[in-house]
């Protein structure tokens, strides 16, 4: 069992549902840990040395932190069919930042007071700003102007070229990233989603082809069964160390690692890489034992610890 794909996720993260759709489109068997969508996240937490965000994905004792880690791992080990190229990268960056931020305000504005409070300061502490529920009940029309703007760019590219998928003939990465953000507003916010897409038949046909994609071939497992894989196994996947990565740093080195937009928590360990695309690091953990952390260097700032 070493060597499963293990994500752990929940069902209603967008996020986790853009690595789900990479699982259908290259027809793999995964296992599946549900987390919580909120701290505390006791069974996670051993695993990332405090990094809080959905989703992660364990291979044995290797542990993607961030849906570029993960799809990146995901195509290193699964090349065919391909995820896509840089490109399909820079498209799944788009999504994450510049598309999901009217998607959030969209919905949550939508939602409005029935958001749990719980939920509320656990965003709050994940940000580290006030999660103003009055704020985007306000925002929210003007930010469906937003959401609107950035679909009918995947119309227009897809009337564009005449294809069903962004990237041409057969279906990407930058498909599942861009329909992250369509899934999210149509799974939590169905009424305002008839309006949002009013005229987008190419997407809305779109929508249908990578929806049929699926999610490949899902197991459960508890998260006391993930540790457990971690605590019998050791780290396997090498990252080469660039040195002429501006880190400037050795193998063996104490560094850090932090995303730069939220969840800013600051994760330890010792240096085992780093270079253009990806930054890893050893530490231990009493309840897993070794375990070794990847990070994107896209959205993530490193340095000497």
């Amino acid at each position: 069992m070493a060597d499963e794909i293990i994500l752990h996720h929940y069902d209603t993260s967008p996020f986790s549902e853009k690595v789900r759709l990479a699982f259908g489109l290259k027809g793999l068997a995964w296992r599946s840990v549900i987390q919580p969508s909120i701290m505390p996240k006791p069974d996670l937490i051993p695993l990332t040395g405090g990094y809080r965000r959905i989703p992660v994905m364990q291979v044995g004792a290797d542990v993607f932190c961030d849906t570029q880690a993960i799809l990146a791992e995901i195509e290193r080990r699964a090349p065919t069919p391909a995820l896509g190229g840089g490109l399909d990268f820079a498209v799944n960056l788009w999504a994450d930042r510049l598309f999901f931020q009217p998607t959030v305000a969209v919905v949550f504005g939508a939602l409005g007071d029935s958001v749990p409070e719980a939920f509320i300061k656990d965003r709050e502490a994940l940000s580290g700003q006030r999660f103003n529920v009055a704020a985007m009940k306000a925002a929210a029309q003007p930010m469906k102007g937003q959401w609107r703007a950035q679909a009918s760019w995947i119309e227009a590219e897809l009337a564009r070229t005449g294809a069903d998928w962004l990237g041409g003939a057969t279906p990407s990465l930058a498909d599942a990233a861009a329909y992250m953000n369509v899934w999210f507003v149509e799974t939590f916010v169905p009424p305002l989603f008839p309006e949002l897409t009013a005229g987008l038949d190419r997407t809305l046909a779109w929508r249908e082809r990578v929806r049929a994609i699926g999610h490949g071939e899902r197991a459960e497992l508890s998260p006391q069964a993930a540790l457990e894989i971690a605590r019998a196994a050791e780290p396997a996947v090498p990252v080469d160390n660039d040195k002429a990565d501006p880190l400037g740093l050795e193998p063996g080195a104490k560094v850090f690692v932090m995303a730069d937009d939220y969840g800013r928590d600051r994760i330890e360990g010792r240096l085992v890489g780093a270079n253009a695309s990806r930054i890893a690091l050893d530490r231990e953990d009493p309840a897993v034992g070794a375990v070794r952390l990847h990070f994107p260097r896209a959205g993530y700032v490193a340095g000497p610890a």
